[in-house]
């Protein structure tokens, strides 16, 4: 008999009331048992009523004409259903060498150099025997005690051995500064952050579905996208950030400038009675210990402030440990995480709303000056402030006064040298043997190829064309005209490329840069710039030179008294005609030797011949002849021309050749000398008062 509509209605309300308040084994006895009631095709309507297999509802049909009993203890299946469990200790000594192949002596693992995923475990102990699936890894794992780990930042390296002092040292000078009420701050720069709809890490809160759209790349803006260089200052007792976001690089002027603005929106309003400052920052970037331009522009703060700065380093390899690091810039981290920073507003909008509980406050603003690269502070200029290293790692920890023990005031910006003055005055016709209109024709003439090599290196750089049009920002120090100027300077041999550098004010390899790109541009160009005889050492020989044209290199034209006729065996003016005869031959003798040293011709712009010989050729020539003639020992004869005891043997080996091709003879003297001060006073007194001063 078919089954009528109405009583597939009543059945579906009753499934609807009763199933869902019914395990899986009363579920299936109950539609069993009404199955059963409908008769022949009960079990197919009472299955799509329910929306259940056959197989289910005919399977509670077999249970309720097979009568078992009631499972105890309120079970829903039988025991013993499902799979076994692996209880093979095998496979548990079979995971644990996977896992650990280093601590079960078993270096050879296939699994060593692998991820050691769930799958590629399984999938290995199967190939050893052991069929096992990744839920059973996993499970043995846990029981084995292994969870999930990652990476643990623990190891420093190797600690400086007085890592812990300076850790004491410096808690005990934060101590002191706040008991007395002076400010203490810590400072360092931030990662820099690239613009644009670049990837962030971290998620907030937004419609289902509707994630920030970024780019999936963030290389592709190149070294040419804009940046935002984040330095922060924090205020230690008040809880309080700063943050000054820069657009060039992150220089020691940058991080000084840092400092100062932080000072003017701040420091002096919370501390109007402050007469020093404790910084605290790491051992290395822009405000690293070994800076000189770090700690000239901190002497120039501490005159314009009246403020004792005092710095104290972290040891190198412990900056984690600076305060700054985990109050502040871990703060500003989360605050934009998962949010690209699409422009400098953003930045600065998203550091200024960082909150904590606890009351951190944090202020920040965009700086858009420059900042260039390759500026260096001399060393007589660094020696010239006042900087009083402590006693506990003085190297560290330092104190920069704003005026000298004895009153005098200190460096100001005024007293930072004036690069534009200085290249005026190496321009002067004395020192580049150039007119001012020959040397602007030159830096014309070259200045097109110098523009290609420019390009062709930023191109290289960028690896690729100019994504934004040129613009003022980031111009280096020297334009190409300076770049010349230098070359000029140098080919002509008046100074050495690390005098020019100091000078200057910039680092030496931007000298050495400039000269070797110049240098090629002229040889291609077959321009030769003629040596000068002039050689400077120090920066006041050029300088009186170029403004007076007088010059004195503090040397003695010839030593007066080892030319003494009882010494020589010759008058001085017989000594003075034989200089001349064999200086020039000595000198191209010199010049061979070392031609066959260097195997190959002397390259343009090298550093030969620039910095000034320690013994001229006359003296050479005069020291061959004293030590022909026996006159003292060649140690003695060192000491008296203050070189070394083969420079006079040298001298000797180039001369001697010469006299004898001439013909000449040199009797030995009568007196052997053997000591500076024997030979000195042999010299006649009528002899010494003839000594010139010229």
């Amino acid at each position: 008999m078919a089954i009528t509509g109405d009583v597939l209605d009543q059945l579906s309300r009753r499934c609807a009331v009763v199933l869902p308040h019914l395990d899986e084994r009363q579920r299936r006895l109950v539609l069993a048992a009404e199955a059963r009631m409908l008769g022949h095709g009960g079990v197919r309507a009472v299955a799509r009523v329910a929306g259940v297999s056959e197989t289910t509802v005919r399977a509670g049909v077999f249970e309720l004409e097979a009568g078992d009993e009631p499972l105890s203890g309120g079970r829903v299946r039988r025991p013993g259903g499902g799979r076994k469990r692996v209880e093979d200790p095998a496979v548990v000594d079979a995971l644990l060498a996977l896992v650990e192949p280093e601590e079960r002596g078993d270096p050879m693992s296939p699994l060593r150099w692998t991820t050691k995923s769930l799958r590629h475990l399984a999938e290995q102990l199967t190939r050893q025997g052991h069929p096992v699936s990744p839920s059973t890894v996993r499970r043995l794992l846990r029981a084995a005690g292994f969870s999930l780990q990652a990476n643990s930042k623990t190891l420093e390296g190797k600690q400086h051995p007085d890592r812990d002092a300076q850790f004491r040292y410096l808690h005990d000078q934060v101590v002191e500064h706040q008991k007395a009420g002076e400010p203490v701050i810590s400072v360092d720069a931030k990662k820099k952050e690239m613009l644009g709809q670049l990837p962030n890490p971290g998620r907030e809160w937004r419609p289902k579905g509707d994630p920030v759209q970024v780019e999936d790349h963030s290389f592709f803006t190149g070294p040419q996208g804009e940046t935002a260089i984040p330095y922060g200052v924090y205020d230690v007792t008040a809880d309080a950030g700063w943050v000054n976001v820069g657009v060039d690089h992150d220089t020691s002027a940058f991080a000084v400038a840092s400092i100062r603005r932080w000072w003017q929106a701040r420091g002096q309003i919370d501390y109007p009675s402050a007469t020093r400052l404790l910084v605290t920052a790491d051992a290395g970037g822009s405000n690293s210990y070994r800076y000189r331009a770090w700690k000239a522009d901190l002497a120039v703060l501490a005159a314009d402030t009246g403020l004792a700065i005092t710095v104290c380093h972290f040891p190198p390899g412990t900056s984690k440990w600076n305060k700054i690091e985990h109050r502040l810039f871990s703060q500003i981290t989360m605050n934009w995480r998962g949010r690209p920073l699409t422009s400098h507003e953003v930045v600065v909008k998203t550091i200024s709303s960082t909150r904590t509980r606890r009351g951190l406050r944090v202020e920040a603003h965009l700086d858009t000056r420059d900042y260039p690269v390759g500026i260096a502070v001399s060393k007589a200029r660094i020696d010239a402030l006042p900087i009083e290293s402590h006693t506990v790692h003085g190297t560290w920890n330092y104190t920069i006064h704003p005026t000298h023990p004895d009153g005098a005031p200190t460096a100001s910006t005024a007293d930072v040298p004036d690069r534009a003055a200085t290249l005026a005055l190496l321009a002067h016709p004395r020192l580049t043997g150039l007119s001012t209109a020959e040397l602007d024709t030159l830096a014309a003439l070259l200045a097109p190829a110098q523009a290609a090599r420019w390009e062709q290196r930023r191109y290289q750089e960028r690896g690729g064309p100019r994504r934004h049009a040129p613009g003022a920002h980031g111009r280096p120090l020297l334009s190409p005209k300076d770049h010349v100027l230098l070359t000029v300077v140098h080919l002509r041999q008046v100074c050495s490329q690390r005098l020019l550098a100091d000078m200057l004010e910039v680092n030496p390899a931007t000298v050495g840069a400039a000269v070797t790109d110049v240098r090629h541009l002229l040889h291609e160009q077959n321009i030769t710039i003629e040596p000068t005889t002039l050689r400077f050492t120090r920066a006041e020989q050029v300088m009186a030179y170029a403004r007076t044209g007088e010059f004195d290199d503090g040397r003695p034209a010839l030593p007066w008294a080892l030319s003494d006729p009882a010494l020589t065996g010759m008058s001085r003016a017989d000594l003075a005609a034989l200089i001349d005869q064999v200086s020039v031959r000595q000198a191209a003798a010199v010049e061979r030797r070392r031609h066959q040293q260097r195997g190959r011709q002397r390259l343009p712009g090298t550093r030969g011949g620039v910095f000034p010989q320690k013994i001229t050729d006359s003296e050479r020539v005069l020291a061959a002849v004293l030590h022909h003639r026996k006159v003292a020992t060649g140690r003695v004869l060192a000491e008296l021309f203050g070189v070394s005891h083969r420079t006079i043997g040298n001298a000797f080996l180039d001369v001697r050749p010469i006299l004898e091709e001439d013909g000449i003879q040199l009797p030995p003297a009568p007196v052997k000398f053997r000591t500076a001060e024997q030979l000195l006073a042999s010299v006649a007194p009528a002899d010494e008062a003839a000594t010139p001063t010229g």
